[in-house]
C-alpha cells in the first residue's frame, strides 16, 4: 500500500472532501497566523489540484483566484486562471479576475518537480518561491498577507531575509500536517510594505500639518510619514527609520 494512503492527514483529507491533504496545512496555517479573514480576496499561486483552493474559500467567502499551469477541476465560487506566474499576461489576468485593486492575500503551496538531486530540487524551490513573492508584491494590497512554501536548505535564508525586506511581520512555521521526514517549510509574511519608501531611504519633504500628538506630517506619493519636532510648512531632509502598511516615521537629517 503507498505511503500516503497509510497517512492520517490523507485518509482525513478524503473523508472530509478535500482534494489533497494539503488542505489541512493550510487550515493549521490559519489557525496560528490569521492570514485569511471573512471577506478577504485570496490569490493561490500553483493552486492544482486544488485543496488550498477549498479551504480558502471556506474561509474567506469572497473572491478567490487559483493559478496554475495545470489545469484545476472546477470549483464552486472560485475562478481559476491557466497560465505562468512568472509571465506579465498571467499578472493582468489575476487582476481582472480579482475585481478591485489588489488581492488581501496571496498563497503558494507549489513544489518543483522533484529530480532527485537535492541541491538542485532546493534550488528550484527557492526560485519557484522568488516568482511567487515577486508576483505578490504586484497584486497585494498594503497590509496584505503572504504564505508560501519552502524546501530548507542553504539558500533559505536569503531568501527568508528577502521576504522581511518586504513584510513588517514574518515568521517561517512548519505545519503539523507536513510529513515528518519532508525538508519543506512554511514562510508566513503579514503586513506588506509600501513601495513609496524605503527603510533608511532619504527624502526631501514638505511638512503638510501637523498630528495630534506633535509630530509633523509629510506625504510621499501620498503616503503619510511623521516627522518629530517638525513645523507646518517646514521643509527638511529626513531619513526612514520605521516603517508599516500604512504609514512611515523619518527623523530629520
Amino acid at each position: 500500500m503507498p505511503r500516503d494512503r497509510r497517512d492520517f492527514f490523507y485518509k482525513k483529507a478524503k473523508d472530509e472532501g478535500y482534494r489533497s491533504r494539503a488542505a489541512f496545512k493550510l487550515k493549521q496555517i490559519n489557525d496560528k497566523f490569521k492570514i485569511i479573514k471573512k471577506g478577504d480576496t485570496v490569490v493561490d499561486l500553483g493552486a492544482a489540484p486544488g485543496g488550498w483552493l477549498q479551504v480558502a474559500k471556506e474561509l474567506s467567502g469572497g473572491i478567490v483566484v487559483g493559478v496554475d499551469i495545470l489545469d484545476i477541476e472546477a470549483i464552486i465560487g472560485v475562478d481559476v486562471i491557466k497560465g505562468d506566474i512568472r509571465l506579465d499576461k498571467t499578472i493582468e489576468k489575476i487582476k481582472e479576475k480579482i475585481k478591485s485593486d489588489k488581492a488581501d492575500v496571496v498563497i503558494c503551496d507549489a513544489a518543483p518537480n522533484l529530480s532527485g538531486s537535492w541541491n538542485y530540487d532546493h534550488a528550484r524551490s527557492i526560485d519557484l518561491s522568488t516568482y511567487a513573492l515577486e508576483c505578490a508584491r504586484k497584486i497585494l494590497k498594503n497590509g496584505g498577507s503572504f504564505a508560501v512554501k519552502v524546501f530548507q536548505g542553504d539558500m533559505f535564508p536569503d531568501f527568508l531575509n528577502k521576504v522581511r525586506r518586504i513584510f513588517g511581520k514574518v515568521q517561517a512555521f512548519s505545519p503539523e500536517a507536513s510529513r515528518r521526514q519532508s525538508a519543506e517549510i512554511y514562510v508566513i509574511g503579514k503586513e506588506l510594505l509600501t513601495d513609496a519608501v524605503k527603510m533608511n531611504g532619504e527624502y526631501v519633504v514638505t511638512i503638510e500639518d501637523i498630528g495630534a500628538s506633535g509630530d509633523g506630517i509629510a506625504k510621499i506619493d501620498d503616503f503619510v510619514v511623521f516627522v518629530k519636532d517638525a513645523q507646518k510648512g517646514e521643509k527638511l531632509n529626513i531619513r526612514i527609520r520605521f516603517i508599516k502598511p500604512h504609514f512611515a516615521f523619518g527623523d530629520r537629517i
